[in-house]
């Protein structure tokens, strides 16, 4: 999934690859997917982006953002897959996206569970897309402490602590992903209520936040993830589908699987109580 490591992460390395190529052919799905999205009728996706040049790709919480010239852009969301192709690989038989470039390098689009892929010209009303623009992201220098404060006061409901940082896009593109590692580094419950955490509590959340997430950036995507040449990310998840089944890296014990608001939570019964 994409999320904020990941955005930021593979629309560093798209940037530096992407820009200035110009789009050749798009071709579309080979393998239609029921939960893979797309802005209207994707068979017009090619006289869209057909002979549009790459001026920047930005990454937008969740959102990795191709923007073309003539204020043309192709957004990609979630669990969509984005991956890099020089001339000499060979192409994947199933995707649900293709763009080729006239250098004869091209990108491929795949869905997994779902995703999307929008292109549109102009602005794009959607709430998750804009959300992920305007929001302040918590890598933004005016993300500090009493923002962080204001945004818990200001909730006015007691919710568990996962529901404050990963539901409602109160942080865009901080999901149920990178929560795992930031709750248990700040060492709280991710069923905790808001209301519990005191002044040193919400201190340290925050910092887990910050620091947790720059981490990740800093070692690219996480383990989970791959980047824009399909390789896994070098930050290696201390709670996740990858190691739930180990000790506890701090004091060893078992580490806790359950579902809890549509998605699984990982934690340490000791170390997060």
């Amino acid at each position: 999934m994409i999320e904020i490591p990941e955005s930021t992460t593979i629309s560093r390395q798209a940037t530096d690859v992407l820009k200035d190529k110009i789009v050749a052919d798009v071709i579309n799905a080979t393998s239609p997917h029921r939960f893979a999205w797309f802005n209207g009728d994707a068979t017009k996706y090619p006289e869209l982006l057909i002979g549009k040049a790459i001026e920047s790709v930005n990454g937008y919480g969740s959102f990795i953002d191709i923007r073309f010239n003539e204020d043309t852009h192709l957004a990609i969301g979630d669990g969509t897959h984005m991956k890099y192709y020089t001339a000499t690989e060979k192409c994947p038989t199933k995707f649900q996206l293709l763009i080729a470039f006239e250098d004869d390098t091209y990108l491929v689009f795949t869905v997994a569970m779902y995703g999307a892929i929008y292109a549109f010209k102009g602005e794009f009303d959607n709430i998750y897309y804009r959300g992920g623009m305007e929001k302040t992201s918590p890598m933004e220098d005016r993300f500090d402490f009493p923002f962080f404060e204001s945004m818990i006061a200001g909730i006015g409901k007691d919710i568990s602590v996962k529901a404050l940082l990963a539901t409602e896009q109160r942080i865009p593109g901080l999901g149920n992903g990178v929560l795992q590692d930031i709750l248990y580094n700040a060492r709280i419950h991710p069923k905790r209520k808001i209301s519990t955490l005191s002044a040193e509590d919400k201190e340290q959340l925050f910092h887990a936040v910050k620091g947790t997430l720059a981490d990740m950036i800093e070692k690219g995507v996480r383990d989970t993830e791959k980047d824009f040449y399909g390789i896994p990310g070098k930050y290696i998840t201390r709670l996740s589908k990858n190691t739930y089944t180990k000790p506890c890296p701090q004091c060893g014990s078992r580490i806790i699987k359950e579902a809890y608001l549509g998605g699984s939570v990982y934690y340490c019964p000791c170390c997060q109580q």
